[in-house]
């Protein structure tokens, strides 16, 4: 009997511990949510470019064009009369009245074997999309014009960015 008695007190001390006590665990649902915008698209405005004119070198220096258009110079370089200036024009589209940054990189105009470096600054760091989804912003830029320029026509390119903040 002595053993009957211990073997079921083994079994149920053995058992106990597989059977969790209430209270132990707890399960409830989480929740999950997405939201799906418009991506962002940049387009360039038909006929815009970074126009920096018609320039005369002399020992060298700048040609600045804001960002709305305006040209002026430093050092010894001139403006051609009649030369047409202009800063280049972008168009965004995207989601409603959310706000995305614009970044521009320098650059290089080139004619043959000869270049001219150059920087660019847009309107704006950051822009808001309108409540229909677009937004636009221009870009000037700063055209060192060495002393050792070869005349010439010069072109070049540069790249725009948008990215939603």
């Amino acid at each position: 009997m002595k053993v009957l008695l211990r073997s079921a007190v083994v079994l149920l001390l053995s058992s106990g511990s597989a059977f969790a006590a209430t209270g132990n665990t707890s399960t409830i649902a989480g929740s999950a949510t997405a939201t799906v915008v418009a991506p962002i698209t940049l387009t360039h405005t038909p006929g815009a470019a970074l126009k920096f004119g018609t320039v005369t070198r002399g020992t060298g220096g700048t040609v600045v064009v804001t960002a709305a258009g305006a040209a002026s110079v430093t050092g010894d370089v001139g403006l051609a009369p009649g030369t047409i200036n202009g800063a280049d024009a972008f168009t965004v589209t995207g989601d409603a009245a959310r706000s995305f940054s614009v970044a521009t990189s320098a650059g290089s105009l080139v004619s043959g074997a000869n270049s001219m470096a150059f920087t660019t600054t847009a309107s704006a760091g950051s822009v808001t999309l309108s409540a229909g989804g677009t937004g636009t912003f221009t870009v000037g830029g700063t055209l060192t014009v060495p002393a050792t320029a070869v005349a010439g026509a010069y072109t070049g390119t540069y790249t725009a960015t948008v990215t939603y903040n």
